[in-house]
């Protein structure tokens, strides 16, 4: 046996963009430099009071001990009457599990769902840890490229042609990150149309759903019909809608076999999630949505600030966002690829920001608006100097 070799589906992950350049902020920030980070995919907002004393409560009643594997029985209850409510999905609490965090969940599905060289479709731009958690579970990933003509949106016809007998499943991620755009009822439901004919699964990962503007509504995939919503898998959390990044909660909802071999498996990798923190999160689905709300309007300020600013730059183009907090401009006109052009703008004007090749688009790079308009003004003001400087 050699020494020092690792599994081989482990080590042919690719290291974190996003955490790489936080990184080298960090190191930048730490040397006494003030850096603009336009690259966290986290709100500013402070938890809501009312969650954080829910969960101090909590711990004073002595509530410390392991919950159930699947989450607390209560929290799992209150899931599946907001996704009956609000989603219009048919779930019980049995078919809901709650794990560390969105990322985890959607771990878990991956894990328990994949055989060897199961094909998963992913609508690029993509989330950069999807290609990640797919091989390790040891599928392949099939990318269906979004333009940025089309406003980065993929047509049923380029999914159909996506299709082998080995496809096993859809992701959908609206809002997406990093994009931002959000598909319609209409869009999903000729989505949801092939994957019912063919046979293989959508994963819809809906954490950002309560983060949408203008005239954009989010649309869960599986309330569009019964059948459809017997071929969908819904991965929620409470980072982005609640500000509770830290806290570590999502779920995820169902069909019973496989919330069954989530429940098996997730009970040998991390057991039940913090017990404090889903009385926190009991709290947030109780409370009225005005904190939601506050937050949802600051973040379409920023918005709007942030394409007025880009849409001034000469040489960048933008497709303006109708949901979460992310925008992908494309700087291909600079004649730099987006790993070079985030590297520099960090290294000459200390903006840190993500290569859009992490998310399947090597042309753009992500600018995340979670951060306070103060922040936005002068990043953007050294991103404008940087771009002049080319």
């Amino acid at each position: 046996m050699k020494k020092g070799v690792v599994n081989g589906r482990v080590g042919a992950i690719l290291p974190s963009e996003s955490l790489n350049i936080a990184s080298k902020a960090k190191a930048l920030a730490a040397a006494g430099e003030k850096v603009c980070n336009l690259s966290a995919g986290e709100p500013d907002f402070d938890t809501p009071d009312h969650i954080k004393q829910a969960a101090i409560d909590s711990l004073r009643r002595g509530e410390t001990k392991y919950t159930p594997v699947a989450g607390l029985l209560s929290l799992r209850k209150a899931i599946a009457e907001k996704l009956r409510t609000e989603n219009g999905l048919d779930v019980t609490p049995a078919r809901v599990i709650v794990s560390n965090g969105a990322k985890q969940s959607l771990f878990n599905v991956f894990m328990a769902l994949l055989r060897d060289d199961d094909e998963v479709i992913l609508l690029s731009p993509f989330w950069l840890s999807y290609p990640e958690m797919i091989g390790v579970a040891g599928g392949k990933t099939v990318v269906v490229r979004g333009r940025q003509e089309r406003g980065f949106k993929v047509t049923p016809e380029e999914v159909r042609a996506a299709v082998t007998s080995r496809t096993k499943a859809l992701v959908i991620n609206s809002p997406s990150n990093p994009s931002g755009i959000v598909y319609s009822e209409s869009e999903l439901r000729e989505l949801a149309d092939i994957a019912v004919a063919c046979g293989f699964y959508i994963i819809s990962d809906e954490i950002y759903e309560k983060i949408v503007y203008d005239e954009a509504r989010h649309v869960s995939v599986g309330s569009l019909s019964p059948e459809i919503g017997e071929w969908t898998i819904t991965v929620n959390g409470f980072s982005k809608a609640y500000a509770m990044t830290g806290w570590r909660l999502g779920y995820v909802a169902a069909p019973d076999f496989l919330t069954q071999a989530m429940d098996a498996f997730q009970s040998h990798s991390t057991s039940g999630p913090n017990t404090f923190a889903q009385f926190g999160a009991l709290a947030a689905l109780q409370a009225p949505s005005d904190d939601i709300e506050r937050m949802r309007r600051a973040f379409s300020e920023r918005r709007d600030y942030l394409v007025r600013r880009l849409e001034a730059i000469k040489g960048v183009s933008c497709v303006k966002p109708a949901g979460a907090f992310y925008m992908l401009p494309n700087i291909a006109r600079f004649g730099l690829s987006g790993v070079v052009f985030a590297e520099r703008l960090l290294e000459r004007e200390k903006v840190a920001t993500i290569p859009g090749g992490a998310f399947g688009s090597p042309d753009h790079i992500r600018l995340s608006y979670a951060c306070g308009l103060n922040e936005l003004a002068e990043g953007m003001d050294r991103f404008e100097r940087f771009v002049a400087a080319l």
